[in-house]
């Protein structure tokens, strides 16, 4: 199981980071749906995802740390339900993004939860 998850970590840590890298490098959102969030926010959203990725890595060297994995994965879950719940919100009829969010933030509910009660560090 902890091998499972450490995978996971890391590609949800790579998966996270490359979104954040997206979004410096991108300041306008390429969602309509997403263009509600300002863009300063857009920008802060990608500090913090950095920092999350970051989190979810960071206690397989240093094991002390391990309290940021399920923080860092409960942050990126209430991100994708953020951005499910502005999706809804805009009246956009095309489902694909829903389904992306939906299943990133299960992953990090697994991690978090995993990491709280099944395999803890």
């Amino acid at each position: 199981m902890t091998i499972l998850l450490w995978i996971l970590q890391i590609l949800l840590a790579a998966h996270t980071a490359i979104g954040a890298v997206w979004k410096f490098s991108n300041p306008a959102q390429a969602m309509p749906s997403l263009g509600v969030i300002a863009p300063g926010v857009w920008l802060g959203m990608s500090v913090v995802e950095l920092l999350c990725a970051a989190g979810l890595v960071l206690p397989f060297f240093y094991k002390p740390l391990a309290f940021l994995i399920p923080l860092a994965a409960i942050l990126i879950a209430a991100e994708m339900l953020l951005f499910c719940g502005l999706h809804i919100a805009s009246g956009d009829a095309g489902r694909g993004p829903l389904i992306y969010w939906l299943a990133v933030a299960a992953v990090c509910a697994f991690i978090a939860y995993s990491r709280l009660a099944l395999a803890p560090l």
